[in-house]
């Protein structure tokens, strides 16, 4: 058995009565954190840009905030933009690095369009969680050159054949289609970032439901396609192991309860070091006073974080929210980091930029060897009269150290309220909070007009 036939035969195995409760209630929490991260962002001009760009239809799935409708695979590359565009949704750690809720807004644009339930939808976004969690912690991609969302193109497929019941079959000719025609490089996240940051796994995922699509009417695709002469093993990742026996189940632990919720939007590897300059401004009296601030941190904090030189000027939006010294001394100053951190006058800042010529970022091997299990940094700031060292281990929002729910639904409501009243804010909430009961997926979407 071929390994895309293998993840076929566990997605066609999956149902919402084998999933633990808390299984359940963690995909909700995605859900909820992921709704509001899109409505935070549906004025960014990338959003603003895809609507314009999408063909619209009578019929299909919604775009978010809008009473126009698209194909699955538009709307749901338009409401996957929302969601990923301010960096504040989930993270999971591994060998690869991974935002598994851009799933989310794809798959419940293929639920809308299918006539698919809020059950089908909680089961497939778990589906989806745990097979691009899995193939993270099989084989790096990003240290070959190669960006975590072409393991997206193998979830999205898999979890829309799943809303399609396209069966066994046709679900491994989706993931061979997806997976054969749109792998994505790295050098979307090097040097300075563009507006595809936000952008790079919701094109995959409409290319995969694309596939899912072809494949459900017939088509079929190249095959093996991870094991074949010039498959993705032979050009992308190396040979790995993967079985779907250890994949989530009534024995097993499904992946999405390893989700990582953000506190902060913010690149995951940088959450610990908000905390701990937030610790740090507590002990300064007078920024001025601060002469050297040194940020030690993961090789891959480092290297995605503090490598790159337009990191410690960054000119866009993008390249600051993935800049740990522009983070760190911009938390420094004031305290946070809220989505207005990155605005144009932030990245003018005079004192961020004083503070970005004194500041140092290194690896630290020891923080490298507890990673991935934690993503930790360590802050150094000497002033003229002492030197004050922070060190955060497991950041709010790690499931060491989880967000509460009423944190969580706080997140929501303050995101939800950039474009909804917040009557329709908590109406949503209590919506999305039962999700399990909802027999239409675009009441969801009507409550958000």
């Amino acid at each position: 058995m071929t390994l895309a036939e293998d993840i076929s035969e566990y997605a066609n195995s999956l149902s919402y009565k084998i999933l633990p409760s808390k299984t359940i209630e963690i995909a909700k929490d995605a859900v909820i954190d992921t709704f509001g991260c899109a409505l935070g962002a549906q004025k960014a001009v990338p959003v603003q840009i895809a609507k314009k760009t999408i063909k619209k239809s009578k019929e299909g799935a919604s775009i978010l905030c809008s009473s126009e409708k698209a194909s699955s695979e538009d709307a749901g590359f338009v409401n996957g933009i929302m969601s990923r565009y301010l960096d504040y949704n989930d993270s999971f750690e591994s060998k690869e690095f991974a935002h598994p809720s851009d799933n989310i807004m794809p798959l419940l644009a293929v639920a809308e369009e299918y006539n698919r339930t809020g059950k089908d939808v909680i089961v497939a976004i778990a589906l989806a969680y745990e097979v691009q969690c899995r193939l993270s912690t099989a084989a790096s991609l990003w240290k070959k050159g190669w960006d975590h969302t072409s393991y997206g193109l193998v979830s999205v497929a898999t979890a829309s054949s799943f809303l399609m019941e396209s069966g066994v079959k046709k679900t491994t000719q989706a993931i061979n289609i997806a997976l054969n025609s749109h792998i994505a490089m790295r050098q979307v996240r090097a040097g300075e970032l563009s507006m595809w940051k936000a952008i790079s796994f919701p094109n995959a995922a409409k290319d995969a439901i694309f596939s899912a699509k072809l494949a459900n009417n017939g088509i079929t695709g190249p095959s093996p396609i991870f094991e074949g002469e010039m498959g993705f093993w032979k050009q992308v990742t190396g040979k790995f192991n993967l079985s779907t026996k250890t994949f989530g189940n009534k024995k097993n632990q499904f992946l999405i309860n390893q989700r990582i919720t953000k506190f902060y939007p913010a690149e995951i590897r940088s959450q610990s070091a908000i905390t701990a300059a937030i610790s740090a401004k507590e002990e300064i009296k007078n920024i001025d006073e601060i002469k050297k601030i040194n940020i030690l941190t993961t090789e891959s904090g480092y290297k995605v974080l503090g490598k790159d030189k337009e990191k410690w000027s960054p000119k866009t939006k993008e390249t600051a929210d993935h800049s740990l010294p522009f983070i760190v001394c911009s938390a420094l100053i004031y305290g946070d980091i809220t989505p207005e951190s990155y605005s144009e006058k932030r990245l003018t800042d005079n004192r961020i930029n004083k503070l970005l010529k004194l500041t140092t970022v290194k690896e630290k091997k020891e923080l490298t060897a507890r990673y991935p299990s934690c993503i930790s940094n360590e802050i150094n700031v000497i002033t003229k009269n002492k030197t004050i060292d922070k060190v955060v281990y497991y950041q709010k929002g790690h499931p060491k150290n989880p967000m509460s729910k009423k944190e969580l639904e706080q997140k929501f409501i303050t995101l939800a309220s950039m474009s909804l009243s917040k009557n329709k804010s908590m109406i949503l909430l209590n919506e999305l909070r039962n999700l399990e009961s909802i027999k239409k997926i675009s009441c969801l979407f009507d409550l958000c007009m």
